[in-house]
C-alpha cells in the first residue's frame, strides 16, 4: 500500500527538496514571531526592570536556542520529523504517546489563535465574530494545506511586516514616555522573581519549539537548520519579548495590537496581528497534520484539512477553556524534545540507522517512563519547570536505557520485506 504525501509524512525529506538559509530563516522566524511570547513580554514587564528583563530574555533564549537547535541539527541530519524520530526512542507504536499530545495541543493552539485575531477584530470593527472565525480558519488552513512552499511566501511577507510595523510602534512608545532613559528607569510596582520569570520566558515557546524538527527537517544541512533556528530565537523571540514588555511599560497593553490600537494606527494593527497568528496557525496546523498522518497512516493535507475543520468549529470554546489545558500540555511536550536529544547524542552517539532500513519495535518502555518522570518533575519540582522536566527525562532515559539494555532499532538487512507506508 502507497499514500500520496507529498509532505514526507513517513519518510526523510530528500537532499534534493531541501531550502537555503534564507528560505529556512524566513520559515522559522515565522515560526517563533509568537503572539504569546509578546504577552509574556508584557508580564515580564509588570513585574521586572528594563534591564532585569533583557537578562532574563536572554538566558531564557539562550536555553531555547540550544534546545531547539539541537532538534534542529538531529532533523537536518536524517530529514525525519519530530514524530519519526520519536520512534527511535519510544518505537513505532510508543511515539503514538508523543505524536498524539504535541499534535493536539498545536490543534488547540490554532483555535485559540483564531480567537486571538477574530476578537480584537470584532472589537475594533464590529463584524460579526462567527464569520470572522470561519473565515480566518479557512484562509489560513488553505495556506497550511499547500504545505512548506506555503509557509515560505506567508513568512516572506508576514516576518519583515511584523518586525517593521513592530518596532516603529515600540520607537512611538518609548518616544512618547520620555525616551530609552525612562525606560530603563521604569521600576514595577510588583516583583516577579528570577526562577518565574525563566519559567514564563522558556515555558512560553518550549512546547513549540519540541516541534522543531517539522520545519529544519527541510534544511540542505545542519549547519544551516541550527543556524537559523537560533538566530529565529535570538531575534524573533527576543523582538516579541520586547514589543510586549515596552508596550505595558509605556501604554499598560502588553499585546501590540492593542498598543497600536492605543496609538492610533488601527489598520497596521490588525494587519500585524492578522499576519503573526496567521504564520504562527499555519506552522501549527502542519506540525499537527504530521503528527496524526503518522499515526492514522494517512496523507498531511487529508489531516490539515480534518484539523483545521476541528479547530475553526470549536474556536471559540478554545479560546475561552483551553488555556489551562495547552498549559498542561505545555509541561507534557518538552520530556519528548529531552529524550530524542539524549537517545541521538549520548546513546546513538549521532549514529542512527536509515529510516528505511530501520526495523524498529513498537514500544520502548524506558522511554515511556522517562517521559512521565520528566513531566511529574515540571508539574511539581519547585524553580523552572521546563528545566526540570527536561533534566529529569534526559537522565532517567539515560538511566534506564543502559539499566533496562533496551534496543529500540534494529537494522532490517532484508530491506525488500519492510513493511511501511512509502511517501510518492
Amino acid at each position: 500500500m502507497k499514500i500520496e504525501d507529498k509532505e514526507y509524512s513517513f519518510e526523510p525529506v530528500p537532499q534534493e527538496k531541501r531550502n537555503n538559509f534564507w528560505k529556512m530563516l524566513v520559515v522559522m522566524l515565522g515560526f517563533s514571531f509568537y503572539s504569546a511570547s509578546m504577552w509574556a513580554g508584557g508580564s515580564l514587564g509588570e513585574g521586572l526592570t528594563f534591564a532585569q528583563m533583557i537578562g532574563v530574555v536572554m538566558l531564557g533564549n539562550l536555553i531555547l536556542g540550544a534546545f531547539t537547535g539541537s532538534l534542529a541539527y538531529i532533523a537536518a541530519r536524517t530529514g525525519l520529523s519530530t514524530h519519526l524520530l520519536a520512534q527511535y526512542s519510544f518505537g513505532q507504536k510508543g511515539a503514538y504517546i508523543s505524536s498524539f499530545m504535541l499534535s493536539i495541543t498545536q490543534i488547540g493552539w490554532f483555535g485559540v489563535g483564531l480567537g486571538m485575531f477574530a476578537y480584537p477584530v470584532h472589537k475594533v470593527t464590529g463584524m460579526p465574530l462567527v464569520p470572522l472565525i470561519v473565515i480566518s480558519g479557512i484562509l489560513m488552513t488553505s495556506t497550511a494545506f499547500f504545505g512548506m512552499k506555503a509557509l515560505t511566501i506567508i513568512s516572506f511577507v508576514a516576518v519583515p511586516s511584523i518586525a517593521i510595523l513592530g518596532s516603529f510602534s515600540a520607537g512611538k512608545a518609548i518616544t512618547d514616555m520620555g525616551g530609552v532613559e525612562q525606560l530603563f528607569a521604569y521600576t514595577p510596582e510588583t516583583s516577579l522573581g528570577i526562577a518565574a520569570a525563566l519559567t514564563i520566558t522558556i515555558g512560553s515557546f518550549i512546547s513549540g519549539g519540541t516541534l522543531t524538527p517539522d520545519f529544519t527537517r527541510y534544511a540542505k544541512n545542519s549547519r544551516h537548520a541550527v543556524s537559523t533556528t537560533v538566530i529565529a530565537f535570538f531575534l524573533g523571540n527576543t523582538l516579541m519579548f520586547l514589543f510586549g514588555a515596552i508596550g505595558v511599560i509605556a501604554t499598560g497593553h502588553n499585546d501590540i495590537s492593542d498598543v497600536m490600537i492605543s496609538q492610533g494606527i488601527i489598520l497596521p494593527a490588525i494587519f500585524v496581528l492578522g499576519l503573526n497568528i496567521w504564520t504562527t496557525n499555519d506552522n501549527s496546523l502542519y506540525a499537527s497534520a504530521l503528527g496524526f498522518a503518522t499515526m492514522f497512516k494517512r496523507p498531511k493535507v487529508m489531516m490539515v484539512l480534518i484539523n483545521g475543520t476541528i479547530s475553526t468549529v470549536f474556536a471559540l470554546f478554545l479560546y475561552n477553556h483551553f488555556t489551562t489545558w495547552l498549559t498542561f500540555l505545555g509541561s507534557t511536550l518538552p520530556a519528548i524534545g529531552s529524550i530524542i536529544i539524549v537517545d541521538y547524542f549520548f546513546l546513538k552517539k549521532r549514529q542512527y540507522i536509515a529510516y528505511g532500513k530501520a526495523k524498529i519495535k513498537d514500544v520502548n518502555m524506558a522511554a515511556v517512563i522517562a517521559w512521565a518522570a520528566g513531566v511529574i518533575a515540571g508539574l511539581t519540582l519547585p524553580g523552572v519547570s521546563s528545566l526540570n522536566s527536561l533534566l529529569v527525562t534526559g537522565i532517567s532515559y539515560f538511566i534506564l536505557v543502559k539499566v533496562m539494555k533496551t534496543t529500540t532499532v534494529t537494522e532490517n538487512i532484508e530491506e525488500e520485506e519492510i513493511i511501511y507506508e512509502q511517501v510518492v
